[in-house]
């Protein structure tokens, strides 16, 4: 196993008081960082170095730094999470940085993530969409024995695939008008494959899409930059699913 080395950086990180401030980018030389560190565990360095000045650290979110939570939602360099593929802001290692290289940090870009603080972004609009109808609400009786209800492979592979969405907002920071279409989709197509979900699936998506306007997100663009920033590799198949069960729900409930 190669020997972890020390690199120098040059970091020009957003800070911003709150949504009603103008923010700023401050620019701080860090020394001495191993590449073996995580890119938020840099941030802890620079934060360190910063109080010891006696100024105030920078706000940035994280929780599980194992790229499960999704709170760790920062731009790296214009690219949401950084710039590898499928990989979450705490899973980036300073080893993909050069030795001497300048690293820009802000915060998603997005009207319906005001930011916090710094790069802290406020993502509950996701969670409200969530909320609208992303769960179960029939009865399903007790929990059933493995394999007592038969899902076929494909749906079962594909509903996983979707529940891997871990809602961190990448998929809105990297569409140019912010659309949560890939996020929105993945929720849906998540219970709307299995058999306890499929009850509910055309007012789940009824209601998901209807409160997805509400929370100001912009309109898919068809570009696939959210599925290429997803550090979960969440598909552009799950957009199509989410539009035709929309659109059944809709002339569905018209034809009532």
């Amino acid at each position: 196993m190669s020997k972890a080395k020390k690199i120098n950086l040059t970091l020009k990180v957003w800070r911003q008081k709150d949504q009603n401030e103008i923010g700023r980018f401050e620019t701080h030389p860090v020394k001495g960082i191993s590449t073996d560190m995580s890119f938020l565990e840099m941030l802890d360095h620079l934060n360190q170095q910063i109080i010891h000045a006696g100024g105030d650290p920078i706000a940035f979110d994280s929780d599980c730094r194992e790229g499960i939570c999704g709170s760790c939602s920062t731009t790296i360099n214009g690219n949401p999470h950084g710039p590898d593929r499928e990989t979450a802001t705490c899973q980036l290692h300073m080893r993909r940085f050069e030795d001497g290289q300048t690293i820009v940090v802000e915060p998603f870009r997005a009207r319906a993530f005001p930011v916090i603080r710094d790069i802290s972004v406020d993502r509950s609009a996701l969670d409200r969409i969530i909320a609208a109808g992303g769960f179960v609400s029939v009865s399903t009786g007790n929990a059933q024995d493995a394999n007592a209800i038969p899902i076929s492979k494909e749906s079962s592979d594909l509903a996983f695939d979707a529940a891997a969405c871990i809602g961190c907002g990448a998929c809105v920071a990297a569409c140019k008008n912010a659309s949560a279409m890939l996020f929105t989709s993945a929720k849906i197509s998540q219970l709307a494959l299995l058999p306890q979900g499929a009850v509910e699936k055309d007012r789940r998506a009824r209601n998901m899409v209807a409160q997805m306007d509400r929370e100001k997100f912009g309109n898919c663009t068809n570009t696939g930059a959210c599925e290429a920033a997803c550090p979960k590799g969440i598909t552009l198949e799950n957009m199509a699913r989410m539009n035709r069960q929309f659109t059944s729900a809709w002339l569905t409930a018209r034809v009532r």
